[in-house]
């Protein structure tokens, strides 16, 4: 199964990540670097480890070198690094309904925002595949999750049974995406996670201490 960031690591966002979306949906992630292979995450998939002029899902890798890489999208290059802001690559830029996030004190995007139309307190996790949770509020927002395909999930003290949802909405701002996956999990949290199920339906820039999301 994906990787679900529900240990203390979650809250400190240690995931270095690299999203680049274009003009065609085209959302990549960059999370390592193994030898000469990369590790992209592509539309928010399971991860995959390329090799120089290999491809997936319309992404190709120029080059790898280091905690660096070169990738080709739409006929345009991009070098990505780990740890770098979000970045744009491909024909043209999206337009649609836009957020602007700004960074706290830790360096973490925290706002408000409502699931199914009930309010929620969600934190930015660009290292996580969907979004993540905590029972709590699953139940104090309604959701019947244990309807759900249960999951095991990782947490700080060992693997646990979790239930893998879809989400009718979710709402930020102005921007609302429906029929989102996410994790239930029976771990407290103080944050929903605000996951890549989430935001690779998104375009999304960072620059300094401000991100912004906006709407295809």
């Amino acid at each position: 199964m994906h990787r679900h960031l529900l240990t203390p690591t979650v809250f400190a966002a240690a995931s270095c990540i690299l999203a680049v979306t274009a003009s065609y949906a085209q959302s990549v992630a960059m999370t390592g670097v193994m030898g000469s292979k990369v590790l992209l995450i592509v539309n928010g998939g399971a991860p995959k480890a390329l090799s120089v002029s290999e491809s997936h899902e319309g992404v190709r890798v120029v080059q790898v070198q280091g905690d660096r890489a070169i990738v080709e999208v739409q006929g345009k290059r991009q070098t990505l690094q780990l740890g770098d802001s979000p970045v744009s690559v491909g024909k043209g830029l999206p337009s649609g309904r836009k957020v602007v996030l700004r960074a706290d004190s830790r360096g973490h995007f925290r706002e408000n925002g409502f699931i199914n139309n009930k309010p929620m307190v969600y934190m930015v996790d660009t290292g996580a595949s969907t979004i993540g949770i905590g029972q709590s509020d699953a139940q104090r927002m309604g959701i019947d999750f244990k309807k759900g395909l249960p999951v095991t999930v990782r947490t700080a003290n060992g693997n646990t049974q979790g239930w893998r949802i879809k989400l009718d909405t979710v709402r930020v701002g102005d921007i609302t995406v429906y029929g989102v996956d996410a994790i239930v999990s029976p771990q407290p949290m103080p944050f929903i996670l605000l996951g890549n199920s989430f935001l690779a339906q998104l375009h999304m820039t960072r620059q300094g201490n401000e991100m912004v999301l906006e709407q295809r």
